[in-house]
C-alpha cells in the first residue's frame, strides 16, 4: 500500500467544506488531541466541521482547549463531503461514529498502527510515527495550515500521551524537535503536563489498589497480568477512562517482557498488551483475536469469560516468549 502525500491530502482539504473528524472507540489522548487539533485548524480556514467519537470528550481530557467541540454523533445521519477517519487501525472501531455519516464524497484515513489495512480513498499511515498528533503536525506545517496556541497544545497532549511522556522507544528526536517548536507556539508544558498526568480523581487509584490485588506472574516473571471483572468496576464506579495507563505499572516491573490487562465487558473481554521488547510482538497476538495495534502495544475484544480469555491469551504470550529466546 502506497501512502498519498501530505500535498493531496492538503487538496482535498483545501477543496471541500463539509468535514467529519473522527476517531476510536475508548479514545486516548491521541485520538482526542488529534481530532481537535485538526478540527480547530479546518475551522480556522472556514470550513464546517463536526468533531465525533462515540464516548464524546472524556472528563480527564476535559481540559483540552475546545474541547466542547468534540461531541457524541447525532441520532439522525447527516451529509458530509469528507470524513477523516483518526488514529484508527480498523474502520469498524470508529464505532457509532459511522451510523451518523449518511454519505461522503471521500474518506480520508490517518494514522500510525502498522495493523491498519488502508482503508479510505485518502491515506496516510506512518507506523514509524509515535502519534497521529505528530503526522498532523507535519501535515499542518507542509501545507501551512494554522496551528495556533491551542491547536498546539493539543497537539503536544496528543504526541505526549502516545510516547508516554517522551519515554517509549518510538520517541525520535524528531518527536522532541516537534515538541519544541509546540512550545515555542504557546504550550505551557507544566501546566499541561500537570492537568494530564497529576490530575486523576480518587476513584482511580481505588481502582489501582484493586488491580493490584490480582496481579499474577507467568514465565518465569515475564509475563505479568491483572484482571478487572463487571462487579468490581461496578462497585467502584468506575469509568472506561480509568483504565487508561494503569498497565504501565506491570509494564515498569523488572524482568516483566509482557504486560496483559484484562477487562469484562458484557459477552467480551477486553485485553490491552504491552512488550518491553521488539522480539516479543504483542500485535500478532491481538491480530490472532481480531484486535491490532504496534508491535510494542496493541489491543483486542474477545468473546469469552475473563476466565477463558485470560487463559488463551496467556497461552498465545507465552508461546510467543517462548520463540523469542
Amino acid at each position: 500500500m502506497s501512502n498519498s502525500t501530505f500535498e493531496q491530502i492538503g487538496r482535498a482539504l483545501h477543496e471541500h467544506q463539509r468535514f467529519a473528524v473522527l476517531s476510536h472507540v475508548r479514545p486516548d489522548g491521541d485520538a482526542l488531541g488529534s481530532q481537535l487539533a485538526l478540527g480547530l485548524s479546518l475551522k480556522q480556514l472556514g470550513k464546517d466541521v463536526r468533531v465525533w467519537n462515540e464516548e464524546g470528550m472524556l472528563e480527564k481530557y476535559s481540559f483540552l482547549p475546545s474541547a466542547n467541540l468534540l461531541s457524541k454523533p447525532p441520532a439522525q445521519p447527516e451529509q458530509v463531503d469528507v470524513v477523516i477517519a483518526l488514529d484508527t487501525a480498523i474502520q469498524n472501531r470508529l464505532g457509532a461514529t459511522l451510523a451518523a455519516i449518511r454519505s461522503a464524497t471521500l474518506w480520508i484515513n490517518i494514522d500510525h498502527h502498522p495493523s491498519n489495512p488502508g482503508y479510505g480513498d485518502i491515506v496516510y499511515i506512518d507506523p514509524k510515527s509515535p502519534a497521529t498528533g505528530q503526522i498532523l503536525f507535519e501535515l499542518m506545517k507542509s501545507e501551512k495550515f494554522p496551528i495556533d496556541p491551542a491547536i498546539a497544545e493539543n497537539l503536544y497532549v496528543a504526541i505526549s500521551t502516545d510516547t508516554g511522556s517522551f519515554q517509549y522507544p518510538n520517541t525520535t528526536a524528531r518527536t522532541f524537535e516537534i515538541a519544541a517548536e509546540l512550545v515555542r507556539a504557546g504550550v505551557d508544558v507544566g501546566r499541561v503536563s500537570r492537568l494530564t498526568y497529576e490530575n486523576y480523581p480518587r476513584r482511580r487509584v481505588e481502582l489501582l489498589r484493586d488491580l493490584l490485588g490480582t496481579v499474577r506472574f507467568d514465565a518465569n516473571d515475564r509475563i505479568a497480568s491483572f484482571s478487572l471483572s463487571l462487579a468490581t468496576a461496578k462497585k467502584l464506579g468506575v469509568l472506561p477512562e480509568d483504565n487508561e495507563g494503569l498497565i504501565d505499572h506491570l509494564r515498569a516491573i523488572r524482568g516483566v517482557i509482557v504486560a496483559i490487562f484484562f477487562e469484562e465487558l458484557d459477552g467480551k473481554v477486553r485485553v490491552s498488551m504491552r512488550s518491553k521488547s521488539e522480539k516479543v510482538n504483542v500485535c500478532s497476538i491481538c491480530e490472532k483475536f481480531g484486535g491490532g495495534g504496534h508491535v510494542l502495544a496493541a489491543g483486542a475484544r474477545v468473546r469469552g469469560t475473563l476466565a477463558e480469555v485470560e487463559q488463551k491469551i496467556l497461552e498465545e504470550a507465552r508461546g510467543v516468549l517462548s520463540r523469542s529466546s
